[in-house]
């Protein structure tokens, strides 16, 4: 339970320990009472008038909650014994700071009348092992000894700190999931209206397509249905791994289906679609409607920043145990910027639609989250701004469940 000075005062896994920290967000929060309450017990378990609970983060420590003389809601790292606390999974105890001549940098150890005397601080240890901060108890007088006991139940107590931060934890995950999990749903349901809406203008058009169109409307209505069942049936789910239905899936066969969906679309901006698919492409074992939706986002983007009169490749060959697909076009382009941040959640990014479309900026962040659910890559290249875009994605034959890989691709 003793002091001894460490080697280097920030630990190796001093990062991954602060992004853990980042994750409870509680940094500069107010006070609680339930935490509150937590260091009013740690301070009469000690019989101490300083009780501090207590998070250090990468150049400061924060207290969430501060009962004792001092005013501020946090202090540079190096000027706090919990930031020397944590550096040790056992209890640190300074029975009289003033015998520790290492640590009288630290203000509040001499000098003052409040000057800091005993000190007794118990980490709060993440279930991953990472201290995150120090519940800690505080005297103006040294003592002569402290009680085994009180260290254990200090110990005990800080533990619940951590439980409670995991439960909170738990919980907003739990809410981004089902949030994520809507936003999901809505997309989704939005590719099939979008391809109701081009059949009927289409057989508006061109009459003599009304029966081609009626199958492909009838298959999108199909498809709300099914992906609207699927998504009551798994609401509860956490895992998103197990939403995928897998079977096997003719890539030929799909593109075909999306380019004559999409010729209306591009025939308005003069474009023109090219599709190149390797006659000896075998089908790759796959979620049809998830795949559907990734080769839909990013055929739909292509005409939705090329402009008129351009040219969009698409192409599918083999390559290995991976099909490897290409949206190659003659658009916009991206700079680097973009490409840093091409796939996050409604990232603004320079490029703008050619033909007034709209964009609701989630449509390349859910494309990437079905592709890597696959185990497959999805990534983008671009010579720069107005030099075009090409999206590549693999997609491996066969379907590897998580536990056959541990959920990692390699393409």
């Amino acid at each position: 339970m003793s002091y001894t000075k460490p080697v280097n005062l920030i630990p190796n896994n001093d990062r991954e320990r602060v992004e853990k920290l980042h994750d409870y967000q509680i940094l500069d929060t107010h006070s609680e009472d339930t935490f509150d309450k937590i260091a009013l017990m740690a301070s009469q378990l000690f019989n101490a008038p300083i009780a501090l609970l207590s998070f250090v983060d990468e150049n400061r420590v924060f207290f969430k909650s501060n009962l004792g003389p001092y005013s501020v809601n946090e202090i540079p790292r190096q000027d706090s014994l919990c930031a020397i606390s944590i550096l040790d999974d056992n209890v640190t105890v300074y029975t009289d700071t003033h015998l520790h001549p290492e640590i009288f940098h630290i203000p509040h150890i001499k000098g003052g009348a409040e000057e800091l005397r005993f000190y007794v601080g118990a980490s709060l240890k993440t279930p991953e092992g990472y201290n995150v901060g120090s519940l800690c108890v505080g005297d103006y007088t040294p003592r002569l000894s402290v009680d085994p006991t009180h260290v254990e139940m200090l110990r005990t107590l800080a533990s619940i700190v951590i439980d409670k931060l995991e439960n909170r934890l738990r919980y907003r995950k739990s809410v981004e999931s089902q949030i994520n999990l809507m936003n999901i749903a809505l997309h989704e349901i939005k590719n099939p209206l979008a391809s109701i809406k081009l059949a009927n203008e289409i057989i508006t058009k061109n009459p003599a397509s009304t029966e081609r169109m009626t199958t492909n409307i009838k298959s999108a209505v199909e498809n709300i249905q099914k992906r609207l069942g699927d998504y009551l049936a798994h609401s509860e789910l956490e895992e998103r791994d197990e939403l995928l239905t897998i079977d096997e899936v003719d890539l030929r066969d799909m593109f075909k289906r999306l380019v004559n969906s999409f010729e209306l679309l591009a025939g308005r901006k003069k474009q023109v679609i090219e599709l190149f698919v390797e006659d000896t492409l075998p089908p790759i074992e796959a979620d049809r409607n998830k795949i559907s939706d990734v080769l839909h986002n990013l055929l739909s983007n292509a005409i939705k920043y090329s402009y008129h009169n351009t040219v969009i490749k698409v192409s599918a060959r083999e390559a290995g145990n991976y099909v490897h697909i290409e949206v190659k076009d003659q658009g916009q382009g991206l700079n680097l910027q973009d490409l840093q941040k091409l796939f996050t959640k409604f990232a603004k990014l320079s490029s703008k639609p050619t033909g007034r479309e709209t964009s609701n900026g989630l449509g390349l962040s859910i494309t990437k989250s079905f592709v890597e659910l696959h185990r497959g890559n999805i990534y983008a290249m671009s010579p720069g701004k107005e030099k075009g875009t090409t999206f590549i994605v693999s997609l491996p034959f066969r379907h590897r469940p998580p536990e056959e890989d541990g959920g990692g691709a390699d393409a």
